[in-house]
């Protein structure tokens, strides 16, 4: 795949890019390689892809972010709505100078990299998802009542982890609001849909049981939703299903992340 389109920087760049009310904390390789695009878990930084960004080396253009009030240096908004996080992609990508891209998402970014995509297709050069985008209605009022008492209970010992950039800089109702609103994002009547219009090639990398605030197997069973997702969109496919949960799939299956952003960038 080769992209003519998109401009290049021969030097590695840091800084601030300004957004809405805010400003987000951005890191750019540089390089004339396919840019690619990561988007972080929900309130995860960027940092959590340096093994993927070290697997793909310097054939690609790395681009990473940390999102509204996460990692040391973003700053707070007054909006961490989802809609604000797919607004951030083409803040970065105009602060860059990035026409098209190929967008990496895990959990919460794997939405996001989904919305864009089907929103953007002439820009988007291909998607990698990360365990994350599965249509699947596990939200009501019960589930959200269990995720406002399981932030408040985190709250205590999130002020400390703020310092180092390992906790959002999100009140626990900010956090809980933020989660509540991807369990209507992922109904099979929201999100279905959004996967289905997507037209360029798009690889699933799925992990294997649990992750953050689930029971059981409620993890896996939200995965079988991707069947149906699969069947329907021809351009949609899995790369991998990988041993690794949820939390732990970045730091132990960067090799078949890599896989599929080179499938991707392939195709």
């Amino acid at each position: 795949m080769t992209d003519t389109s998109t401009s290049s920087t021969d030097a590695q760049w840091t800084g601030m890019v300004p957004v809405d009310d805010t400003a987000l904390a951005v890191t750019d390789s540089g390089g004339s390689g396919i840019p690619v695009v990561y988007l972080n878990g929900q309130f995860a930084t960027q940092g959590y892809w340096r093994r993927t960004v070290a697997e793909l080396g310097p054939e690609f253009r790395h681009i990473t972010y940390d999102e509204r009030a996460r990692g040391k240096r973003s700053l707070r908004s007054a909006d961490y709505s989802f809609e604000a996080a797919v607004r951030d992609v083409d803040a970065v990508l105009a602060a860059r100078g990035v026409d098209r891209a190929l967008l990496v998402g895990w959990s919460y970014g794997a939405f996001v990299a989904a919305h864009w995509a089907s929103r953007d297709p002439d820009r988007a050069l291909g998607v990698v998802l990360v365990d994350g985008a599965y249509p699947y209605d596990w939200i009501d009022e019960a589930m959200e009542r269990r995720i406002r008492t399981m932030f408040r209970r985190m709250s205590w010992f999130m002020v400390p982890l703020r310092v180092t950039g390992l906790a959002p800089r999100m009140s626990a109702d900010q956090q809980a609001d933020s989660n509540i609103e991807l369990g209507h994002v992922s109904r099979t009547s929201e999100l279905g849909p959004v996967l289905d219009r997507i037209t360029v090639p798009t690889r699933y990398v799925v992990a294997s049981g649990t992750s953050l605030g689930s029971k059981g197997d409620e993890q896996e069973r939200i995965r079988t939703s991707l069947d149906g997702v699969t069947a329907r969109n021809a351009n949609i496919k899995v790369s991998a299903k990988v041993a690794s949960n949820h939390g732990a799939i970045l730091k132990k299956d960067a090799p078949a992340i890599a896989g599929a952003v080179r499938e991707v960038a392939g195709s």
